[in-house]
């Protein structure tokens, strides 16, 4: 179990898969630049964050809802969460199908044990609710697991607060203008905990990865300040060049 003081940001899992050096950057150097990418980012996330909720009938939406986890030792925010109200003489093992349209039947999917109670009691709501995290992103699906990676770890710190199996969520794309269900299997949820491991590992170590320029540097709105193109030289050789 981490610390309070030793909690690192959620978010940053993402930056890590998709680049160490920039990850370091941001987490450890404080350093931010906006371009067009981020910009669209931040403006698709405007809603979300707004901290509001409301409620449709069995389902309650909470929007910017804060996150810990003690165990895996991350903080941060879910864009939303859905709460589904759970109706358990409808949930039976032939209705548990993640990637159903239904959501009530979406978040009746835990494995739970029969003659246990299915869902989460939440202060001030009546009744028992599954949690599902909805995780909003500019463009499209990547080939790579860089946002599922995030949206698990949003589930696994709703688990931990809730006591409650998450097994799936959402990603919503802004280019595609509609969700993409992900379900939080056994190989993702190990694949979430090891990088929230490689996470603490890195900026544990105030060390800042050297630059690799690759296809993903063209994309990044830290080039200015990361230089993935620069040549690279050490102190020492550059101390012997002064005195030449």
């Amino acid at each position: 179990m981490f610390a309070e003081d030793e909690l690192r940001p959620l978010s940053a899992l993402q930056h890590l898969l998709y680049c160490e050096r920039q990850c370091a950057l941001i987490h450890q150097e404080q350093a931010w630049v906006e371009n067009r990418f981020t910009a669209e980012g931040r403006i698709l996330h405007q809603k979300a964050d707004s901290g509001s909720s409301e409620q449709r009938g069995d389902l309650r939406i909470a929007r910017s809802l804060a996150l810990r986890s003690y165990r895996l030792g991350l903080i941060g925010r879910a864009d939303v969460v859905e709460l589904h109200r759970v109706h358990p003489e409808a949930v039976t093992p032939e209705t548990v199908n993640p990637e159903a349209v239904n959501p009530t039947v979406l978040a009746a999917a835990p494995s739970t044990p029969a003659s246990s109670t299915p869902g989460a009691k939440l202060p001030g709501l009546a009744g028992r609710w599954f949690p599902r995290p909805v995780e909003y992103k500019r463009g499209r699906p990547k080939a790579e697991a860089w946002d599922e990676v995030q949206l698990c770890a949003q589930a696994l710190c709703l688990e931990e607060m809730l006591e409650v199996e998450v097994p799936a969520g959402a990603l919503f794309y802004g280019q595609r203008r509609r969700r993409t269900p992900v379900v939080f299997d056994e190989a993702l949820r190990a694949l979430t905990e090891e990088t929230a491991s490689r996470l603490h590992r890195l900026l544990g170590s105030s060390q800042v990865p050297a630059p690799v320029f690759g296809a993903k540097c063209r994309g990044c709105s830290l080039q200015s300040i990361c230089l993935p193109k620069a040549p690279r030289r050490s102190a020492k050789a550059y101390l012997q060049e002064l005195t030449e």
